[in-house]
């Protein structure tokens, strides 16, 4: 990767990670990722805004082979991702300053043992000169971190937004114009990292609605040329309206939950719900995380084991707590052999959520015929509730 000209002496540097499948041990990355780093050449100063992660260090430091000078080096948000090849830039430039906030200038002492001297400090709205361009920070804290911040170029109406408004997406285009695959990479982007913060997102879009925005080029993915796709896309997400959805989250040891989860589809099918199972065995969980971002109902189905829902329905369902999406109603199905306590314990592991109930439909051993009567009726109820708050279709 070569720098990328965006405006008049404004690059994207960085690095396309194409087989990276696993993002802090956690997260799958079905399309890779990238590190996006951006220089920008004043007419009296050279500031680099981030780095790259610190397997990607040697392709940013040979995109910097031909630049003589850096003096700042503006750090959004010290996770290793975006800060990792700050030591070795700073090797490169021993005068450069890392520009950052109070809470990231810690992190990256704790994270990357970066000296004290090393670091300018400056506050919300404060403004840097590089002569004929001005770099104005913009605090954004959880996005995802607490020290998260943006940057907003005036005279060329670019917002640098670091993590906000990202999409882990590996490709060569500049901006988003496979605006399909961009929506989808943000969408679970947005579910597995942002949304447990919508709260603080919220506030955050409002700080930069008064931004005359001609660009937003964020740390991962292509550049937004239309920043109301982005915005737009966001303000549905953060939205406390979800919709006429419901999934089916569920494992099924010996096929008797399985029956009920089919006979479940295909009742909410019926009943006009849009239904989404997942079998946790083969489930991509950003696959999951993405649906929970509009998502009203969710029903988990389980058999029990050892007394309790099977390991990878309690990850999931953790998973879910953790995510805080905008879920409305819950329930449990699921069969058991000789004990069950599975509505109490599925309960109590999403204490997050404030969901209503449904009346759960459990099992012992193979469903039996009131059993799929049952399962009809809990379709009927979810169908009812989701229609008693007229939710979008």
């Amino acid at each position: 990767m070569t720098p990328r000209k965006i405006k008049v002496n404004v690059f994207l540097l960085g690095a396309v990670d194409w087989n990276r499948r696993l993002f802090d041990s956690l997260i799958p990355l079905p399309e890779g990722t990238s590190y996006n780093a951006y220089l920008i050449k004043g007419s009296e100063k050279t500031a680099l805004l981030d780095s790259v992660d610190p397997t990607m260090t040697d392709v940013l430091l040979e995109q910097l082979k031909d630049v003589p000078k850096i003096d700042y080096l503006v750090a959004h948000h010290a996770e290793q991702d975006h800060s990792g090849a700050i030591p070795a830039v700073l090797q490169k430039y021993p005068d450069a300053k890392v520009v950052t906030n109070a809470k990231a200038k810690a992190m990256l002492i704790d994270l990357l043992e970066i000296p004290d001297d090393k670091f300018i400090v400056v506050a919300d709205g404060e403004s840097i000169s590089l002569g004929d361009k001005t770099l104005k920070f913009l605090f954004t804290p959880w996005v995802h971190w607490p020290e998260t911040m943006s940057t907003y170029l005036p005279e060329d109406r670019i917002l640098f937004s670091c993590d906000f408004f990202g999409s882990h997406l590996a490709t060569s285009d500049l901006y988003a114009v496979d605006e399909a695959r961009v929506y989808e990479g943000a969408r679970r982007y947005y579910a597995e990292i942002m949304m447990p913060f919508a709260g603080m997102i919220k506030k955050n879009i409002e700080k930069i609605k008064s931004l005359d925005i001609e660009l937003i080029a964020p740390s991962h993915g292509p550049i937004y040329h239309k920043p109301a796709f982005i915005v737009d896309a966001y303000l549905d997400w953060l939205s406390d309206n979800p919709r006429n959805v419901a999934l089916i989250p569920y494992i099924s040891m010996h096929g008797s939950t399985g029956k009920l989860v089919d006979r479940l589809t295909a009742a909410l099918t019926q009943e006009g719900v849009t239904v989404i199972p997942f079998d946790m065995t083969v489930t991509d969980l950003g696959r999951l995380a993405s649906a929970l971002v509009d998502a009203a109902t969710i029903v988990i189905g389980t058999p029990v084991v050892l007394a309790g829902p099977h390991p990878l329905i309690v990850y999931a369902a953790s998973l879910v707590n953790a995510l805080r999406p905008k879920l409305k109603f819950a329930s449990v199905i699921g069969s058991y052999g000789w004990g069950s306590k599975l509505p109490e314990q599925i309960a109590a592991l999403i204490p997050n959520l404030k969901l209503e109930m449904i009346d759960p439909v459990i099992c012992k051993g193979l469903p039996r015929a009131a059993d799929f009567e049952a399962v009809e009726g809990m379709a009927k109820a979810i169908a009812e509730k989701h229609r008693s708050l007229k939710l979008m279709s």
